[in-house]
């Protein structure tokens, strides 16, 4: 029996072994190549389930559609960057719905100053005042940072949405994102439809978007960067906790998104 013991435990230590060698090598290649997607085991949190609009949203800038009635309201209530701010400086909130063809998101924001520093769309877009929407179509987690494992979508003042592409380089996905904003005063109200596309997604070809079912579960963060007049974003406020000294992670790994449930 002692040796049976000893040699489950020899066979036992042997596997881990090869296994942390295979990690370690997929760790290594990862950051070789960026463009290799390390598999990761995301652990879902803040679990929200999302209903699905019988009348799809217009997007008009108003929270009178029929889905935002019975829709909950959720907070930007995480700082992720910068320095304590009060709410005079900004509040914001959002809404949920989808259908087949897409995710539907209401966000109202209270911010005294709106600030459009840069015109060009691909110069230090993440300085300006912008929406910043993270989407993992399955759910995976991993590291997206150059790669379409998952997205983090900026939706400029005038409705340009930039990501980085599998090159490194910033790129318009205007085709993935239709929004519209209305502000008055220090209000301002977006309504947004997200077209879905999984991990096959490549740019400059035909791609298919996802056509969405109930109980599908998609990765999902949003966020908002606050400049108020400076060279630099001076706040970056998201909307899941994030662990640790480090938060501005979205953009790279989409193991800190939150996890929404489709429903009817």
């Amino acid at each position: 029996m002692k040796r049976i013991f000893f040699f489950c435990v020899l066979l036992w230590i042997t596997f881990s072994c090869k296994k942390n060698q295979v990690t370690s090598v997929q760790n290594l290649l990862a950051i070789a190549n960026p463009k290799t997607v390390v598999q990761s085991k995301k652990i879902d949190h803040q679990i929200r389930e999302i209903n699905q609009a019988i009348i799809v949203p217009k997007l008009d800038g108003e929270m009178n559609d029929p889905a935002w009635k019975e829709a909950i309201w959720y907070g930007f209530d995480q700082k992720w960057l910068g320095e304590p701010y009060t709410f005079n400086d900004f509040f914001g909130r959002y809404k949920m719905a989808w259908t087949p063809e897409g995710i539907y998101i209401l966000v109202e924001i209270k911010d005294d100053v709106l600030y459009d520093q840069y015109k060009d769309p691909l110069r230090l877009w993440w300085d300006d005042d912008c929406i910043e929407i993270f989407i993992d179509a399955d759910n995976s987690g991993g590291n997206h940072q150059y790669s379409n494992n998952a997205f983090a979508y900026h939706i400029a003042l005038d409705g340009n949405v930039v990501d980085l592409d599998e090159n490194k380089k910033p790129t318009l996905f205007n085709n993935h994102i239709n929004s519209k904003r209305k502000t008055k005063g220090d209000v301002s109200v977006w309504e947004f439809k997200v077209t879905i596309y999984d991990d096959t997604y490549t740019e400059r070809k035909i791609n298919e978007p996802l056509v969405l079912k109930k109980d599908q579960k998609i990765g999902f963060a949003i966020a908002y960067n606050d400049n108020d007049g400076s060279l630099e974003r001076e706040n970056f406020i998201g909307s899941v906790f994030i662990p640790g000294e480090e938060k501005n992670l979205g953009g790279i790994n989409a193991d800190v998104f939150g996890t929404i449930i489709l429903k009817e």
